[in-house]
């Protein structure tokens, strides 16, 4: 499990193009009979993933008996059809299908081409769950004109399944648009990660972060994860439409807790 720590604003401006790779982007997840995780200090987020049959480790950085001791778990299936199982139950996902797994849950493992992780800490449990796209709550935002038509689907969110801070749902732009999260924001309440996937060996996304009037910006490939601290911007442009999953944990799971930065402000 690596370990990213913590940045401060004022930390990005001195780092050249390898530091700010090493500090927020998350790559080379996914490795044929391994879950491969990544701990940041932002919020204290664990991401990862899984590929083949395997369980979920129990790192000792963690300093817990099993993984979801103090955590809760979402796991996407960004392969094939898999099987992830929990305590003994086992759960069918499709492509872009969702599962969560609360606080308390000993034993998971995963069968399947590729399945993206995302960890935080919990303090309540809440019991494990399974999401299809046709359960989640779709959003139909942006448009042709803007690049950016585009459908979020909320899997675990205040009105979806129920979580203790976990906040996560999978964005898909339609064919032709390649803008994702314009106008875009900050969280100071919590901390985002973005995985980029569906993208072909031969595109990339540029995600733009840092401060809104200091931004710097990331290559992004397929199958990597961008951490975005709470006071950096998120959004990006990719060479063609792409699918990625957002999570978030911190102080609330308010969808719409955010302060906008207008597009013209951004430099």
């Amino acid at each position: 499990m690596q370990v990213r720590h913590a940045t401060a604003p004022d930390q990005v401006a001195g780092m050249d193009t390898e530091a700010l790779r090493r500090r927020f982007l998350v790559t080379e997840m996914f490795a044929p009979g391994e879950v491969r995780l990544a701990y940041s200090h932002e919020d204290r987020i664990v991401v990862g993933g899984a590929a083949g049959s395997v369980r979920l480790p129990d790192p000792a950085g963690l300093r817990a008996e099993h993984f979801l001791e103090r955590r809760e778990l979402g796991v996407v299936n960004v392969g094939g059809p898999g099987t992830v199982t929990v305590d003994g139950v086992a759960y069918d996902l499709a492509p872009r299908e969702c599962l969560y797994a609360g606080r308390g849950s000993r034993e998971v493992s995963f069968d399947g081409d590729a399945f993206y992780l995302v960890s935080t800490p919990a303090h309540a449990t809440f019991p494990t769950a399974k999401a299809t796209l046709d359960d989640a709550e779709p959003v139909r935002l942006g448009g042709q004109e803007g690049s950016n038509d585009r459908t979020i689907y909320k899997y675990i969110h205040a009105k979806g399944i129920q979580s203790c801070q976990l906040v996560l749902g999978v964005t898909v732009l339609e064919p032709g648009s390649m803008w994702n999260t314009m106008p875009c924001h900050t969280h100071e309440r919590r901390t985002e990660v973005y995985f980029y996937f569906g993208l072909p060996p031969g595109d990339r996304v540029v995600h733009l972060m840092g401060r809104p009037e200091e931004t710097r910006n990331l290559i992004v490939a397929d199958r990597q994860a961008v951490i975005s601290p709470c006071w950096s911007v998120h959004c990006g442009f990719g060479t063609r439409n792409y699918a990625f999953v957002w999570a978030m944990g911190g102080e609330n799971q308010a969808y719409d807790d955010m302060e906008p930065v207008a597009i013209g402000e951004l430099r």
